[in-house]
């Protein structure tokens, strides 16, 4: 406090003429004033720190700071200019029994956002036994609510409780906006019924409370609504956008038709832009976007808040390209956009993978200086990841030091998207080190990375963790476990899951049915759909897909034809997915005549189904098919796909076609632009392999990435096997175990090159290595019935 002394009275001593002029001109102002209106004229008018601290020296040697009048404005000026250490100081000493005086520095903190300070003031005025009014508790409690303190924030109600505050209305509304934002609606409600005088401002307050809370809580909005015209209280602006949020919360699309009537009626919201937009709002999210456009362009006003809640609108509702031609509009009529706008762009960009179109936004971004936040920074994750760009995406998440669930779910789907499961896992391992709480988005993401990577020792791990934080009770979360266990082979414990889920829907049922059918186990997914049927529930599409590959393990041809009659009495012959599993069943029951009568009569616009039928044609080896149906393609204008060319290849390799094959893997390039990837580079090693060219696919090889190599390896090992050629199938076979060596299937290969050249001690280490990494060779079956 001394040293604080010490620069006042330097201040005066330093030699500035234009501060010294300022200065003087306005002391001279009103000379005939007393010397407190003259310095209250100069603290009222101060707009610079340092002329303020000019004014408090002068007051500090005319004797002038123990003044309550002047030194309540000289704290409210410090205040202003945020320098609190010298607001407390002069409060501190000039501390009297003026509650005014309280109560006014307690508004000027909370003002300014120091609201620590509120209560630390408010605890001093208790302390004193000044007394209190409404405005100390008022502001206290809203500062409770900005710091999250609850337990302070009911202590200050039992203060209200003691001065006999709760009965008054204006406390009592802000006491129900304290319990409403911390989601006690109990809470709020007492202090609602203790209140006698209830006035607009009241039920409007336990309204906006009931809907901002949401859930059944909506429902009581309406209700309490009711009650308040029983009393002749009308609604007022406030009100009727409380209970619009309460209809789009239900998307009651009726009730909030009828909100929209009685302002209309009555006036309200006119050229209002909250209240417009609050139709909006509640119009997009009754999926009437038809309607919130109406509003929208009917809008004097439009704000930038407006425009975002439209292109929000155009989001949700699945529209993206129309939701960027929005905000290209918005930005064309100079509505300049804020980070939520920007955050909206980037999504549009990301939903249509629109990866110059991004970046000029993160670009703009950067140029305006806007200092990125959670939001902002999860949109341009999403849309880095959905564009294939990982690297870009993950600088920015590392960028962001603060995560929440989202940005990690956002982190890990990009991951997932890309085929990055280890890194998808690895994400989640650090969400819950850095003490971030996941969600269900986040269980169901690293599940689905689990059941990627078959990783069963992981899966059950995670599926531990998940019965101790409660997930488990969660239906979605339940039929993702289940997956995983079926696709890494514990079937048992899928089904355990399975039997254990309390309220099935039909995704637990299908993904029991395709964990079976998966494993190879076509009885039981048969006998399952018969049980769920039996239980009265109707299938979809993807439960026929399941039940066809099921006939398919099992060689049931009359069944599969069961199942295309249905398709027609279910009126479901456009259901492109199971028309064309139905082909694949019918190549694999060898029946290629139907398949391909299937194929001609039905879906020959979609890419998918010719991909099906030229798979189908390379399954019989009918290569020359397989590429006159390519050809006819191309004359349909329809673009091939990395699958197309994966079911060429294919077929190219099982008829030995090799020239052919290698056109058709050049043309991939030069024709279509598409990069090949691990699984073409294992067809073209595969055909050359086959004929024998085990140099050249050898070559090929060579050239790979590490992760793109090990399926091509693995068919070019196979065929060193066949060809006898040990020298390069050794080589291969090392470099094998380097890639994969949680893989049983390599071990086994490499040990049978060795055992077949005599080199019986190579062949034995192998073995040997394998069994001490526990690995066990999958157990072979046959679906021939023995009698």
């Amino acid at each position: 406090m001394i040293l604080f002394s010490f620069k006042i009275h330097s201040l005066l001593q330093k030699n500035n003429p234009i501060t010294s002029c300022k200065f003087q001109s306005l002391f001279l102002y009103h000379s005939s004033s007393s010397k407190v209106e003259k310095f209250a004229f100069l603290l009222d008018n101060c707009r610079d720190i340092g002329f303020l601290r000019r004014i408090h020296a002068c007051l500090f040697t005319r004797k002038l700071c123990q003044s309550t009048f002047l030194g309540s404005k000289l704290v409210t000026c410090y205040v202003k200019f945020g320098l609190l250490a010298e607001s407390r100081w002069v409060f501190d000493r000039i501390i009297s029994s003026d509650l005014f005086l309280w109560n006014s520095i307690l508004v000027g903190y909370f003002r300014i956002g120091q609201y620590s300070e509120v209560l630390r003031l408010y605890l001093n005025l208790k302390q004193k036994k000044i007394g209190l009014d409404s405005s100390p508790i008022t502001f206290s409690l809203k500062s409770c609510v900005e710091l999250g303190s609850f337990d302070f924030g009911k202590g200050v109600h039992v203060d209200a409780f003691k001065f006999g505050f709760t009965k008054d209305g204006f406390v009592g509304s802000s006491l129900i906006g304290f319990y409403s934002k911390f989601r006690d609606m109990v809470g709020a409600s007492k202090v609602f019924d203790e209140i006698a005088d209830r006035d607009i401002v009241v039920y409007t307050s336990m309204i906006t409370g009931y809907a901002k809370v949401g859930g059944y809580h909506a429902y009581e909005a309406f209700q309490l609504a009711c009650c308040m015209q029983k009393e002749n209280i009308d609604p007022n602006r406030v009100t009727l956008v409380s209970l619009l949020q309460a209809a789009a919360e239900l998307e009651a699309l009726d009730v909030g038709r009828l909100i929209h009537g009685y302002a209309i009626t009555r006036g309200i919201g006119r050229s209002d832009e909250v209240f417009e937009t609050s139709l909006m709002d509640f119009y997009i999210k009754c999926r009437v976007l038809a309607m919130a456009a109406c509003i929208f362009g009917r809008m004097k006003m439009k704000t930038t808040g407006s425009w975002n809640a439209m292109i929000t609108g155009y989001l949700q509702m699945g529209q993206p390209l129309e939701a960027l031609r929005q905000f290209y509009t918005m930005v064309h009529e100079n509505v300049f956009p804020d980070l939520i706008s920007l955050a909206n762009g980037s999504l549009c960009c990301a939903d249509l993978k629109f990866l110059r179109e991004g970046k000029s936004i993160h670009g703009h971004i950067i140029r305006i200086g806007y200092q990125l936040d959670i939001v902002s920074i999860t949109a341009l994750v999403e849309m880095y990841s959905k564009c294939n760009k990982l690297i870009q995406a993950r600088k920015l998440f590392d960028v962001m030091k603060t995560r929440d669930a989202i940005l990690y779910n956002v982190m890990m789907s990009g991951y997932l998207q890309n085929e990055l499961a280890f890194e998808a896992v690895d994400i989640f391992t650090e969400m819950v080190g850095f003490g971030t709480k996941p969600n269900l988005g986040s269980i169901v993401s690293v599940l689905s990375a689990l059941s990627n990577l078959k990783n069963i020792r992981a899966g059950r791990s995670m599926h531990g963790y998940i019965l101790r934080h409660e997930f488990h009770q969660n239906t979605e979360v339940a039929n993702q476990i289940l997956n995983m266990y079926a696709r890494c082979g514990a079937i048992s414990d899928g089904r355990r899951v399975f039997d254990s889920i309390r309220y099935k829907d039909l995704i637990s049922w299908t993904s029991m049915m395709m964990g079976y059918v998966y494993q190879g186990h076509a009885i039981e997914a048969v006998t399952l759909f018969q049980v769920m049927k039996n239980e009265g529930l109707d299938h979809d599409s993807v439960t026929l897909i399941s039940l066809l590959q099921a006939f398919s393990q099992l060689g049931h041809l009359t069944l599969a034809k069961e199942v295309h009659g249905h398709l027609y009495r279910a009126l479901m012959e456009r259901e492109t997915p199971v028309i064309n599993s139905l082909i694949t069943t019918y190549a694999k029951l060898g029946r290629l005549n139907m398949a391909k009568n299937l194929f001609e009569h039905t879906t020959r616009g979609c890419l998918t189904s010719w991909n099906t039928m030229i798979a189908a044609y390379g399954m019989h080896g009918n290569c020359i098919e397989a590429l006159r149906l390519f050809d006819r393609m191309k004359k349909a204008m329809i673009k091939p796909d990395e699958m197309t060319f994966t079911s060429i290849l294919t077929a190219c390799s099982h008829s030995g076609l090799v020239e052919d094959g290698l056109q058709v893997f050049n043309c991939m390039r030069t024709e279509y632009s598409i990069v090949p990837c691990q699984e073409h580079y294992a067809c073209i090693v595969d055909l050359l392999s086959r004929a024998g060219r085990l140099e050249e696919a050898y070559d090929l090889v060579r050239v790979l990435p590490a992760r793109q190599s090990a399926s091509a390896l693995n068919a070019l090992l196979a065929a060193c096997r066949m060809h006898g050629n040990t020298e390069m199938g050794e080589a291969i076979g090392n470099l094998l175990l380097d890639l994969e060596p949680e893989n049983p299937s390599v071990y086994n290969l490499v040990s049978s090159l060795y055992a077949e050249n005599g080199k019986w001690d190579e062949a034995a280490a192998i073995r040997n290595m394998a069994k001490k990494r526990g690995l066990k060779k999958a157990v072979g079956y046959s679906l021939i019935e023995q009698h």
